[in-house]
């Protein structure tokens, strides 16, 4: 299986936004459980962001309100486990151009909630790999939608004994009826989840695609933040 790992070279940067200020961020916590919909091209994804993570929640609303994910692409896509999006480079990218390096300039500490997990239709953050990056500080602005699938009962006990930890009964359950990717569970920041278009997600997971798991067909996107 397969593990989210994305990589934000400085020089690769194109976005001048910079994290919340403070006043910024206190405007937000007013905010009840704030939903954003992803326009594509092949239908709506609508985002539910949690407010257990306020930095992620925050951060996501204002790119979003900014138009920073306007026009970017779903640069990497594989059937079964998850779409990613947000890399400011995939923007008027070439056809066959790797992507998957570019962010806003920054990055956000971890918000990893044990009871926040990768369910079918999780919405987290992606981010470099804990050689470089122990802290598992989030991009700034790459996410990813788990599509997944359903895992058997001993599937999962093999996913405990290599990752050294137990699955949660109630996630278990998930994960055997719903589906999802318990392997990326307790490594990146979940701050979301989809409450409509799932089949749109779906759809653009199953895209042909090349070496790189990008779209051979350019998907992009737009965002709305519902008000």
């Amino acid at each position: 299986m397969r593990t989210l790992i994305i990589f934000c070279a400085a020089a690769a940067l194109t976005w001048a936004a910079q994290p919340l200020d403070a006043q910024s961020r206190k405007m937000n916590k007013n905010e009840k459980t704030p939903e954003v919909i992803i326009h594509t091209d092949l239908g709506d994804i609508v985002v539910r962001l949690y407010n257990e993570t306020p930095t992620h929640r925050d951060n996501f609303l204002k790119l979003a309100r900014e138009g920073f994910y306007d026009s970017l692409l779903f640069h990497r896509v594989i059937p079964g486990f998850m779409i990613q999006g947000g890399d400011p480079n995939s923007r008027n990218a070439r056809p066959g151009q790797m992507l998957g390096n570019g962010g806003p300039g920054y990055t956000l500490p971890a918000e990893i909630k044990p009871e926040l997990f990768h369910k079918r239709g999780a919405l987290a953050a992606a981010r470099m790999g804990d050689n470089v990056n122990p802290q598992r500080r989030s991009s700034g602005s790459q996410f990813y939608i788990v599509t997944g699938r359903r895992f058997t009962s001993e599937e999962l006990d093999r996913i405990e004994q290599r990752m050294g930890t137990k699955i949660p009964p109630t996630h278990r359950k998930v994960y055997e009826t719903e589906g999802g990717a318990p392997f990326l569970d307790g490594a990146y920041t979940v701050f979301g989840e989809v409450v409509k278009g799932m089949d749109v997600a779906e759809q653009i997971a199953a895209q042909p695609r090349d070496r790189f798991d990008r779209p051979r067909k350019d998907i992009h996107m737009w965002m709305e933040v519902k008000e």
